[in-house]
């Protein structure tokens, strides 16, 4: 049980890292902003959620809408520092952080909403070995979809092409006649967006409220750093590794639990310094 309990867990990891890893791999811009989507997402699905009382159709309008957010973002505040070095979009976006935590204190109160259970998804269901609350296989399963949805897109499609080609060498891509600004901003609010579908993934099973995205944004860049900098593959496998570790020492050591983590960031980093299917310099 503990052990799903760690899949379920590590999904969330699995689907914000990869957004992460989406828009540093193209961009080169880390996004001190992805937990603040994750809350904004979480807090627009719950909200959406209370006043048409359909999870699915909340789970439409809030990618969307937070995805609408990025496309704003990339295309008036991280565009103009391109070319400044990497400092530059983290620091403004690590300052559109607070700022996205402030309108949410402002239009929800400090104290958030309550999480709500979708319809039909309450309770727990017999998986053989003992029960296991259904949301949370919903969880697992959503995930595994979302997840083979964005492969699918990135690796069979003729767009998915141009964004590997543009992460590869955009200047080649450019002399192909592509316009590059128009897919770094689709890159952009595609990763936004999935960090806000996380948000109303993960809203059931925690507390919605405006500091929400603080922790899970440095467990994501764990993550990210775990997996190798910009490799969606290593965002899948080590945000599952991490929600196991973090589930297994909650189980035998539940005082650990925070920090093992961190301790496995560190025994990975001593191994393999550019993470498990990272390439070496990607931060350069």
């Amino acid at each position: 049980m503990q052990l799903l309990t760690g899949i379920s867990l590590g999904s969330i990891y699995a689907l914000l890292a990869l957004g992460l890893c989406l828009i540093f791999g193209m961009l080169n811009v880390v996004n001190f902003a992805h937990g603040a989507f994750f809350m904004v997402g979480a807090f627009l699905g719950v909200y959406f959620l209370g006043i048409t009382g359909n999870f699915w159709l909340s789970l439409v309008i809030t990618p969307l809408l937070t995805g609408c957010i990025g496309l704003v973002t990339e295309r008036f505040l991280v565009r103009p520092l391109y070319g400044r070095g990497i400092d530059y979009p983290l620091l403004l976006t690590f300052g559109l952080s607070y700022v996205l935590i402030e309108a949410m204190r402002v239009t929800f109160g400090i104290e958030g909403l309550p999480s709500i259970t979708p319809e039909g998804l309450g309770g727990a269901m017999n998986v053989g070995f003992g029960y296991f609350p259904k949301y949370r296989i919903f969880l697992i399963g959503a995930t595994a979809l979302i997840l083979f949805a964005v492969w699918f897109f990135i690796q069979k499609t003729k767009y998915g092409l141009i964004i590997k080609a543009g992460a590869a060498d955009q200047e080649i891509v450019k002399v192909l006649g592509i316009d590059i600004a128009k897919v770094w901003l689709f890159v952009f609010a595609l990763g936004c967006a999935i960090a806000g579908l996380s948000g109303i993934l993960a809203s059931p099973t925690r507390s919605v409220n405006p500091e929400m995205g603080i922790p899970i944004l440095a467990e994501s860049f764990v993550v990210t750093v775990v997996g190798g900098m910009g490799s969606p593959v290593g965002a899948v496998v080590a945000g599952l590794l991490v929600g196991i570790v973090y589930s297994m020492t909650s189980l035998f050591f539940p005082d650990f639990a925070e920090l093992s983590i961190f301790v496995l960031m560190a025994v990975v980093l001593i191994i393999r310094p550019q993470g498990l299917f990272g390439k070496a310099g990607a931060m350069g």
